[in-house]
């Protein structure tokens, strides 16, 4: 399986994104393939377009603001679990 959901150049904020706007939920405790698996699906959704996921995500962070914080913290220690390829810098 590829490290990325596209050929193009993501980094660990773009696929966090992607996750956040997907239906996984971290009391889910989803494997690394669910995680993959659901950030390829999104993104096909999104037709690999990022105004896509994130005009979803501006939507869910103005609709739920009080959760916003603990689900991107989610989502990023999430997609360094699911692709340990990815590093810290950028």
């Amino acid at each position: 399986m590829s490290t990325t959901p596209s050929t193009m150049p993501m980094t660990a904020s773009d696929l966090a994104e992607i996750l956040f706007t997907s239906p996984l939920q971290a009391s889910d405790h989803p494997s690394a393939e669910q995680v993959r698996t659901a950030i390829d699906d999104r993104f096909g959704a999104c037709g690999g377009d990022s105004s896509a996921w994130v005009a979803a995500v501006a939507q869910e962070a103005g609709d739920h603001p009080e959760t916003f914080t603990a689900r991107m913290r989610w989502a990023l220690t999430t997609v360094y679990e699911a692709y340990p390829d990815l590093t810290t810098a950028a």
